[in-house]
């Protein structure tokens, strides 16, 4: 095509400085690095061609080989340093010297993840490697950085990905520092943590070794390859500052907590006989173990507080306690005056239809943060297990219906009260609604438990449903009405917990292992293709297991592990720390 000559003359430069820009993100290689692999399980090959393209661009080019044949003097000699990724059982002794020999020569030696379950028959390559794989378990974790002043270290933060848990054994700890420990999870026996990431010396030579690497998971992690590199150009004496600096901005590094008081007083129990209902783990479900019959007394609230383990810097402040109630507290919401707004309960979980529970205004008259004066706004209630202030009032979930309440005149007692959903099924107490919350949609969103309900709004019956998210809108007019209802999407166990992230996005919590779900594409959509429909949603928590910090923990299930996850905010202010 023929362009006019002020055209050509524009175009011109632009492709120019186009093929400019890409010969200049393209350097020569300052280090040539051989990496071996296999064709076992842990697919070098693939892992390979993950991680080289990465490192080219950083100007370090590696080869490819599986070929144990290439273990040899003249063949090492012509790379600055050797990678291992392998599960190669023997070396034989020519090639184990030839090893040795290299990298007591001046060269690098870069053993990752499984690297250290090779070449197992010759003791002196063992040593060179620093320690031995064990065994291991699999979780999603983070490290602790032990020297953050070393090259390596220096500018690098640490990252967290799902990786197998490796324990080493067989540990050399001559000229040998350790870069990294893993601190959850499993550990080896008599240890608090467990080596991950550690150097040696060994002649002139240098060797890296990190447990990091067990799939796509951790090699495509940034963290990952910005870390070997690190080990790379410091195996092979090279300068690591020129590494960027690396920070997981996703990863959360667990704050240090204040240690527990010694100033508390001494638990007292008290013989209660075999009331206490009480399961222990067994190879059949919810078989019976030996009952408990002994109950930790209560401690008054000035003592319960000294038993709190907080972050360093953070104190604890009562805001209120049961001295103020006169029943549990199940429910709660703020108003836009900074009131905390109850939902208590006597009722919960048994006697339904007593209609003992009340709602209560907690309020701080004097701006110290301690609520000082306690409303009844309205009583007569059973099980009310959700409240949402809506327009000088508020909705509330009165177990079998969804209220409307509000004062007309003044007093902060409710004087008005409607009917927005009647319906709802309550054969089980803890089956039922909960969590409003209102939406960025302008959808008040909440949760359903598995009692399957059908509810009624406004002249109209909805479909049956259970166990999910939902979502109803209210009118303009005072009171308001419901004007729509929608069943959004099945979750797969009892629902309670529903947050709500500042982009809208909805996240909620269900029993029994599913402690963090998200909500994704709702059902209506996938109801617009016939034959489709939506699975009901699982979990995205790493693990729904929990360390209690004492034995007096009693479950029916899921033992040592969440039974029930009641609640799910997310938080969204900007007082507490950034990572948070």
């Amino acid at each position: 095509m023929q362009f006019p000559a002020t055209l050509s003359t524009l175009f011109r430069p632009i492709l120019l400085l186009t093929c400019f820009s890409i010969a200049s993100n393209t350097n020569a290689a300052d280090l040539r690095l051989l990496f071996m692999g296999d064709n076992g399980h842990h697919r070098p090959v693939d892992m390979f061609h993950q991680l080289a393209p990465v490192l080219e661009q950083r100007g370090i080019e590696l080869k490819y080989t599986d070929r144990m044949e290439d273990l040899t003097t003249a063949t090492l000699n012509g790379f600055d340093g050797l990678v291992l990724y392998a599960n190669i059982d023997r070396i034989e002794d020519a090639q184990a010297k030839a090893v040795l020999d290299y990298v007591a020569s001046g060269k690098g030696f870069i053993p990752l993840h499984c690297a250290t379950y090779c070449w197992r028959n010759n003791p002196e390559i063992v040593k060179l490697m620093g320690g031995q794989f064990q065994r291991h378990g699999g979780q999603v974790f983070g490290t602790q950085i032990a020297e953050p002043a070393h090259p390596i270290m220096t500018g690098f933060s640490g990252f967290s990905s799902w990786d197998e848990t490796y324990i080493h054994h067989l540990h050399n700890e001559e000229n040998r520092t350790v870069l990294e420990y893993r601190v959850e999870g499993e550990q080896a026996e008599g240890n608090d943590r467990e080596p991950w990431t550690w150097v040696r010396t060994q002649g002139k030579g240098r060797v890296f070794y990190t447990a990091w690497g067990h799939d796509e998971r951790t090699w495509t992690n940034p963290g990952f390859s910005n870390l070997v590199e690190r080990g790379i150009r410091w195996a092979c004496g090279k300068d690591v500052s020129v590494v960027p600096e690396f920070a997981d901005l996703e990863a959360f590094a667990a704050p240090k907590m204040t240690e527990p008081r010694t100033d508390v007083a001494p638990f007292e129990f008290a013989e209660v006989g075999p009331k206490i209902p009480s399961y222990t783990p067994g190879r059949n479900w919810g078989v019976q173990g030996a009952p408990k019959t002994t109950m930790q007394l209560p401690l008054s609230v000035e003592e319960s507080m000294k038993h709190y383990s907080l972050p360093e810097g953070m104190t604890l402040r009562l805001y209120a306690d049961e001295r103020n109630f006169e029943s549990k507290p199940i429910a709660m919401n703020w108003d836009e005056r900074g009131r905390l707004w109850i939902c208590e309960t006597l009722d919960y979980p048994n006697e339904l239809g007593k209609n003992r529970d009340r709602i209560r205004i907690c309020e701080d008259t004097d701006g110290d943060n301690v609520a000082d004066k306690f409303t009844i706004f309205a009583e007569g209630l059973s099980i009310p297990t959700a409240i949402m202030i809506c327009r000088g009032g508020a909705v509330v979930q009165n177990a079998t219906e969804t209220l409307y309440l509000k004062d007309t005149d003044g007093d902060d007692k409710a004087d008005l009260k409607t009917v927005l959903i009647s319906g709802w099924a309550a054969g089980d107490t803890h089956g039922g609604v909960s969590n409003f919350r209102y939406g960025l949609d302008n959808w008040v969103w909440s949760m359903q438990g598995y009692n399957d309900s059908t509810p009624e709004f406004n002249g109209k019956t909805t479909q049956s449903f259970r166990q999910g998210f939902w979502r109803f809108k209210l009118s303009q007019d005072d009171p308001p009405v419901v004007t729509d209802l929608e069943f959004v999407r099945s979750t797969n166990n009892n629902t309670w917990g529903l947050g709500i992230t500042e982009e809208g996005l909805i996240f909620g919590s269900t029993a029994n292992h599913n402690p963090s779900t998200f909500m994704p594409i709702a059902n209506r959509y996938y109801e617009r293709v016939r034959g489709w429909a939506a699975p009901d949603i699982g979990t995205i928590a790493d693990t729904y297991m929990f360390k209690a910090i004492t034995e007096n923990v009693r479950q029916v299930d899921q033992f040592g592990g969440y039974t029930a996850g009641a609640g799910h905010a997310l938080y969204t202010a900007r007082t507490f720390p950034q990572q948070w």
